[in-house]
């Protein structure tokens, strides 16, 4: 079991308000926009998460048919390094 390193309990969660904060009231109000109601915000991020990953198509195909003609060669060694090249940081 691990011990509490300070003082715990209601008490002391209760005495951390600020003064000048009512109970059951928000510290800052937040308005929201039309778009965000609707949930219809448009970034950056969500256009290339619509779009989906990028997909080489023609690569994956002649792959596909290097495994199914029993062609496709694995370079264990190549695989390897690779693991430990990510896994390892960069100066």
């Amino acid at each position: 079991m691990i011990n509490a390193v300070g003082p715990t309990g209601i008490a002391r969660a209760m005495g951390v308000r600020s003064e000048g904060v009512a109970k059951n009231e928000p510290v800052a109000k937040v308005e929201s926009t039309d778009a965000q109601a609707s949930g219809t915000v448009t970034t950056a991020a969500a256009e290339l998460a619509a779009q989906g990953a990028p997909i080489d198509t023609a690569k994956v195909a002649s792959i596909r048919e290097a495994i199914a003609n029993g062609t496709y060669k694995i370079d264990a060694k190549a695989i390897a390094n690779r693991m430990i090249a990510l896994d390892l940081p960069t100066a």
